[in-house]
């Protein structure tokens, strides 16, 4: 359930930026705010974790919201609990980016919380809503969704538009959202990332798109059917296999 201690420590101190100078701060500023604490990171690096977090400045909020989209804000009914009784009752969905020589791959995942399998996955050169309904659609495409299917997501763009609510509307699917500036509420998302950095994307230096994606088909495959897990002793294949039967 840990997110990678780097990302938090950078959102905490954003956030406390931000509580000083009322949200009215955009990255720049953050940036140099930062860098005055002795804190070094990229301008770019310090934007993706203020979306990500909703850590954004409220005077030009405006100006991250993209496609002319409506924003559609969902409670949290997950509400940090990360068990689940059967398969396709919890899902949780989340982006990473991954570097790449040639640019930054952006990864979309959904993970089941019975079994922590990732449901579905697809990976894009632009973090865009397109990304995200595309996860849905294969997810849909590969398991049995109920009315019961909750789906939680943290409040970037993506997730607020108004694609997504038609999409989910459409599949019977209910949204859940974590709170704005908690980045624990959606921690299953955010730790499989970091179980597939640690694992995998670190010790490579990927040169290319293809060469990113290849690694990472490769990897989900095996953490999906190969890679024991601690606190059941099985594979996600397999607790999924003992469900069913």
């Amino acid at each position: 359930m840990d997110i990678p201690a780097k990302v938090l420590s950078l959102a905490e101190k954003i956030k406390e930026c931000q509580d000083r100078c009322g949200k009215t701060y955009g990255y720049r500023r953050v940036h140099i705010w930062l860098e005055r604490q002795g804190i070094y990171h990229n301008p770019k690096t310090i934007l993706r974790v203020m979306q990500k977090y909703g850590l954004l400045s409220i005077i030009r909020r405006k100006k991250y919201r993209n496609y002319g989209d409506y924003l559609h804000k969902y409670p949290n009914l997950l509400n940090r609990d990360f068990s689940a009784e059967r398969p396709n009752q919890k899902w949780v969905t989340d982006i990473s980016y991954i570097h790449t020589k040639q640019g930054v791959l952006y990864l979309s995942v959904i993970r089941d919380l019975y079994d922590n399998s990732i449901v579905a996955y697809k990976t894009g050169t632009e973090q865009n809503v397109n990304l995200v309904l595309s996860t849905i659609r294969a997810a849909k495409k590969k398991e049995k969704v109920t009315a019961e299917l909750q789906l939680h997501s943290d409040q970037g763009f993506q997730y607020t538009s108004n694609q997504y609510y038609r999409l989910t509307k459409s599949y019977n699917i209910t949204p859940s959202m974590s709170r704005k500036g908690n980045p624990y509420d959606n921690a299953l998302a955010e730790n499989f990332f970091s179980i597939l950095k640690t694992e995998c994307i670190y010790r490579i230096k990927l040169k290319t798109y293809d060469e990113a994606r290849l690694i990472i088909d490769e990897y989900i495959h095996f953490y999906n059917n190969e890679r024991i897990q601690l606190k059941t002793k099985l594979t996600p294949h397999e607790m999924r296999c003992q469900y069913v039967a």
